[in-house]
């Protein structure tokens, strides 16, 4: 009988250990598929980009800086590996947001090209992609919380410990310039 009671014992540990293991590894490969999901996203972007700045460069002549800028993080942005260099990609990416929306408050500047119908529909798909990456950004960030809520807590810990699995992927967050206030009164200057 004491056999009987240790086996079952042994049996359910087993399958609670399995059932944790499993439970890690779907995790992980979820935050595995949600940080290439952004790189889909963002690979949209990085092709959208040089046909948005070629049209716009016409109109923009002033602005030349701030493509060339833009030109240059997008192919910095493109170099790094999100799934090696997770924190580097992440900055990058802020910075390339950032001067993407400089970018369209200045061609707000530019009557002509903002009547222009093929400007438009650029600055529409731009609209687009930025939409599928922010959802792409939330999915990935949900996907880490859960595994750090799994790493963290016990006894899903023991089990992470057991079998390497850590929470070494960061957030994506808001880069400082979006984080500032924003001064209504100067709209009515």
């Amino acid at each position: 009988m004491e056999k009987i009671m240790l086996c079952a014992v042994a049996g359910i540990v087993f399958i609670g250990f399995y059932a944790l293991y499993v439970s890690l590894i779907k995790k992980k490969n979820r935050l595995k598929e949600s940080a290439s999901g952004i790189d889909v996203q963002l690979k949209k972007r990085y092709d959208l980009i040089p046909n948005l700045l070629t049209m716009a460069a016409k109109y923009m002549e002033h602005e030349k800086n701030l493509m060339e800028e833009i030109t240059k993080l997008r192919s910095d942005a493109m170099a790094v590996n999100f799934a090696t260099n997770p924190t580097q990609k992440i900055e990058l990416e802020n910075m390339l947001n950032h001067k993407i929306n400089d970018f369209k408050l200045s061609a707000e500047n530019y009557p002509d090209m903002k009547s222009n119908q093929t400007m438009l529909t650029a600055m529409e798909s731009m609209n687009e992609v930025e939409e599928h990456i922010a959802a792409a950004r939330r999915f990935y960030n949900a996907n880490v919380t859960e595994l750090k809520n799994a790493v963290e807590i016990f006894p899903s810990s023991l089990v992470a410990k057991l079998i390497g699995i850590k929470d070494e992927m960061p957030f994506f967050t808001a880069d400082e310039s979006a984080k500032k206030e924003i001064n209504a009164a100067g709209f009515f200057k």
